[in-house]
């Protein structure tokens, strides 16, 4: 089952994206994700304000996937550098209807 990881991020500083942008993008292909949408052009349509500077939505074969990439030694120091340089919100939605 697919699972889908939904990110609101907004840079308080920049000094980490440089670093950040390309073994990200190496690392979510390594554990089989690939981006959706990552982009500044974005629009709330609905519900109470919620600003974010970036909408980010990537696909996952699966949980474990999603969660490899999370842990991923390469990874966590730039996890690290965007968590302490920015406001992010992760959430991470299996694909799945419970309503149907």
């Amino acid at each position: 089952m697919s699972f889908y990881s939904v990110l609101a991020v907004t840079p308080t500083t920049d000094a980490w994206v440089g670093d950040y942008i390309g073994p990200a993008n190496k690392l979510v292909a390594k554990h089989g994700g690939r981006y959706l949408a990552r982009t500044a052009t974005h629009e709330q349509v609905e519900g109470t304000e919620d600003p974010a500077a970036l909408r980010i939505i990537l696909e996952w074969p699966s949980r474990a996937a999603a969660l490899a990439f999370m842990n991923d030694p390469e990874y966590v120091p730039h996890l690290e550098a965007r968590t302490n340089g920015s406001k992010s919100f992760h959430y991470l939605i299996e694909g799945k209807d419970d309503l149907a």
